[in-house]
């Protein structure tokens, strides 16, 4: 990932593309267990209310994190992102409105980011 960030970089593409590296979930820091049973293999559990990813380039600002775990990485507690924040802000960098961006679906326009409340994260554009 490295060398594709300082490729662009070095290009002058960063400042207009949009990196985005993201897993499905994030990990606990205690081993998983079903039933009481240890995994035979010593692995981390996965978690979906607290994970991590990044951005890189496209009007994100260098250098920073946002938002914070607990102190065990179980749930986050400072500065929360719901997924449909991280679309509506990566659909706002791509110069697309959340809100009007629709799509038709059994007979209705439905909105990508859903329809509950959602925000473009401001405090990471620079």
């Amino acid at each position: 990932m490295t060398s594709l960030l300082n490729d662009l970089e070095q290009r002058g593409l960063l400042e207009d593309t949009l990196v985005v590296w993201s897993g499905e979930l994030g990990r606990t820091p205690m081993q998983e267990n079903r039933g009481g049973v240890a995994a035979k293999s010593p692995v981390r559990d996965h978690h979906v209310d607290a994970y991590s990813l990044w951005l890189a380039g496209g009007g994100i600002k260098g250098g920073m994190s946002y938002g914070e775990t607990d102190e065990i990485g179980y749930n986050a507690v400072i500065d929360k992102v719901l997924a449909r924040d991280l679309h509506a802000t990566i659909l706002h960098q791509l110069g697309i409105d959340h809100l009007k961006l629709t799509y038709p679906h059994q007979g209705l326009n439905q909105r990508i980011v859903g329809v509950k409340p959602c925000r473009v994260i401001n405090e990471i554009l620079s």
